[in-house]
């Protein structure tokens, strides 16, 4: 599942995911939007794989869509550009659908698209000394990468304004403060936050996470009655599940639940 732009780890139940353009500043090309694609594919459809993580390797998370490969298309600039955003997209998508946790570590700056995908994990950590920039103006272009979908509903409509439009920073603390990020993590400790949080995912109940994403992702979409139907079929079809009778019985035992091994 490795590709020499991004690493793939497994580490028991959970995929460990490592943007690995670091001289290039993790930047997004069709050969790594193509990677996160099959990565997230293979993800989504391994029952063995029960959280995910993602993060960059070197000093910064994600510098966005790699600028010197869309202009180097020449004549097929938006050609190029838009399957690169589409196949990130793409990724994103099964990414945020799968049946399991992600978990994204920002380690350090994300720009652009990398933004969008920092901001796209249920659990987002991230660096002190990290920071977040639109930098979608500088180039006369708009966003991609879910920013405009994803800032809105963390920090509210004028806040989102103000940072894409006027492609405002964003640091750590600040991120964490107007709730745009789960936590900020000293820069020492941020490997084994991020651990420490995907090993409790893991042994927790993947199923049930799977229709939380779901319905949250659904929430906005829907009508009061109808997301009131969706919840309900949601646990009637958990407790009559394996994670659900291990849970209940774990519950009527007075003992911890084992649902990496309920069957």
């Amino acid at each position: 599942m490795s590709a020499p732009n991004l690493l793939v780890e497994r580490d028991g139940a959970i995929a460990r995911l490592t943007l690995n353009r670091p001289d290039a500043a993790n930047a997004l090309d069709i050969d790594l939007a193509r990677a996160l694609l099959a990565a997230a594919l293979d993800c989504e459809n391994d029952a063995a794989i029960r959280c995910v993580t993602l993060t960059g390797n070197g000093r910064l998370f994600c510098a966005g869509g790699d600028v010197a490969y869309m202009a180097g298309a020449g004549d097929k600039t938006a050609a190029a550009t838009s399957e690169l955003a589409s196949t990130l997209h793409l990724a994103m998508s099964h990414f945020a659908r799968m049946n399991k946790p992600l978990v994204t570590i920002v380690n350090g700056p994300a720009a652009g698209a990398g933004y969008g995908m920092a901001l796209s994990g249920d659990v987002v950590l991230m660096a002190r000394s990290a920071s977040f920039t639109p930098a979608y103006g500088m180039l006369g272009v708009s966003p991609d990468g879910g920013l405009t979908w994803l800032l809105p509903r963390l920090v509210g409509l004028r806040r989102a304004q103000e940072i894409i439009i006027a492609n405002r920073k964003v640091g750590a603390e600040e991120a964490e403060a107007m709730g745009m990020i789960t936590r900020a993590v000293d820069d020492d400790a941020l490997t084994a936050e991020g651990t420490a949080i995907a090993r409790k995912l893991a042994a927790s109940a993947t199923g049930a996470i799977g229709t939380v994403r779901s319905l949250l992702l659904a929430s906005y979409a829907n009508s009061w009655e109808t997301h009131l139907e969706l919840e309900s079929r949601g646990i009637a079809a958990a407790i009559a599940g394996p994670e659900g009778r291990e849970g209940v019985a774990a519950f009527l035992a007075k003992r911890k639940p084992d649902f990496g091994g309920a069957e």
